[in-house]
């Protein structure tokens, strides 16, 4: 998804798409040649906590962003994909980056570049850290795109803090299907002597990074080990070096939100006073905002006794924290799912499927690799869900409103899908009447 036709860098973008065969193609080869022409902005960063894993990584730059800027720092971040302009993915102390700035970095990495093969997400990864580099940042959130190790964004050679959230089974025909394999690639951002701060992590996964961390002389700072953090009544309690602090629940909706939170503290923790401040890791996790997740529309465009929302979660592990993160069932809940035919759908689904009373199965906008409505109905059948199929979200939210009692809708399945719900309401980054 290059961006909408309002999008003033979509010209730029779609050229930047044909200059490999392939969206994705991992290898740090062709990023280490472009950053060198380009003078290696890579080394002129300011402090880098690098963020990878399966799931969290954004709500975790989210609650960083928030908790440094409450700190009294300069912030830039990272971050994809975007959900319906590209200039969302590059942040400049808590804004996106303005477009003339954006296409000229562009075309200073195109030029420079001068037609040799490399991927969208490495010459747009070579133009941010041109951007940031000649920003005045005191710290950048650098999201991982893919995997870890052949990452583009894996030329950092020494960020401050390397960051690993939740792992599990996705992306299994870039990265492997076993979990063991897909926790190495995410290991492979680990550096000597960096602390690495790790999220929860299934057995297999935890073992991995442990052998990789010790390998390294990678000090870590695990949840369950050195650090801790619980839902205690309606205050979250963290435990770490600094001693224990009870902080006020996670803006960001869900019960897993509070181990994402307790990542960002143990990451400031990590770096140390007067970074960690109580006061600012609070308001952090007051203000942090990140549109497409659990995200509800206020005020719906649907008639009285409706309910709109979003979310762009898309693996077996997304499907189980979306179904965990409200009581669901105290109102009629009604899914409309259009995902990309890189994930299982059953996956996703299973977890949701006993909550909902139907499904509209839709294609993802503009995506040659969506499903199919009806593969994903076929899903959900399987599943034991009512289903139908619908050209697109307006028809599926028409029918589901004639047919159906007044409850809540969840358009799932993809954060492109999100995106295109977001463009078409004209609510992006934040807008008013937007509510994450």
């Amino acid at each position: 998804m290059t961006g909408t036709p309002a999008d003033p860098s979509a010209p730029i973008l779609a050229r930047l798409h044909h200059l490999h065969p392939k969206l994705i193609d991992l290898s740090l080869g062709r990023m280490e040649r472009l950053l060198k022409k380009l003078g290696n902005p890579e080394r002129q960063l300011p402090p880098v906590l690098h963020v990878a894993g399966t799931n969290g990584k954004g709500s975790t730059v989210a609650y960083l962003e928030a908790m440094l800027r409450a700190a009294g720092a300069r912030v830039d971040a990272y971050i994809s994909p975007h959900l319906v302009h590209f200039n969302e993915r590059i942040r400049l102390d808590g804004a996106n980056i303005q477009a003339p700035c954006l296409n000229d970095l562009l075309r200073e990495c195109e030029d420079v570049n001068d037609g040799a093969p490399i991927t969208f997400f490495e010459i747009t990864t070579a133009a941010a850290f041109l951007a940031y580099a000649r920003s005045a940042a005191d710290f950048l959130l650098l999201e991982v795109g893919l995997g870890g190790r052949l990452d583009a964004t894996n030329v950092v050679a020494r960020p401050a803090v390397s960051v690993i959230t939740p792992v599990s089974i996705d992306h299994t025909q870039y990265l492997g299907d076993s979990l063991s394999g897909i926790a190495g690639e995410k290991a492979g951002i680990l550096k000597p002597g960096v602390p690495a701060v790790i999220g929860e992590q299934v057995a297999a996964a935890a073992a991995v990074i442990d052998a990789h961390a010790h390998e390294l002389k990678t000090p870590l700072l695990r949840l369950g080990r050195e650090w801790h953090v619980r839902a205690e009544g309606e205050r979250p309690r963290y435990e770490g070096t600094s001693g224990n602090h009870d902080f006020p629940l996670p803006a960001l909706a869900g019960r897993h939100q509070v181990g994402n939170a307790g990542i960002a503290i143990a990451c400031l923790e990590a770096l140390g006073a007067p970074l960690f401040s109580p006061a600012a890791v609070a308001k952090g996790l007051v203000g942090a905002r990140w549109p497409g997740r659990l995200h509800q529309i206020l005020p719906p465009p649907l008639p009285a006794g409706w309910e709109l929302w979003l979310d762009g979660g898309h693996n077996a592990a997304a499907g189980r924290a979306l179904a965990q993160a409200r009581p669901w069932q105290d109102r009629p809940l009604y899914l409309i799912v259009g995902m990309l035919n890189t994930k299982p759908p059953d996956d996703f689904l299973r977890p949701l499927a006993p909550l909902s009373v139907g499904l509209t199965g839709i294609a993802v906008p503009d995506e040659s690799a969506s499903f199919t409505p009806e593969a994903i109905c076929q899903a959900a059948a399987g599943l034991g869900l009512q289903s139908r199929p619908a050209e697109n979200v307006q028809a599926a939210l028409e029918r589901i409103i004639i047919d159906e009692a007044p409850g809540r809708i969840l358009v799932c399945g993809s954060l492109y899908l999100v995106g295109a719900v977001l463009a078409g309401l004209e609510l992006a980054d934040g807008a008013p009447g937007l509510c994450a």
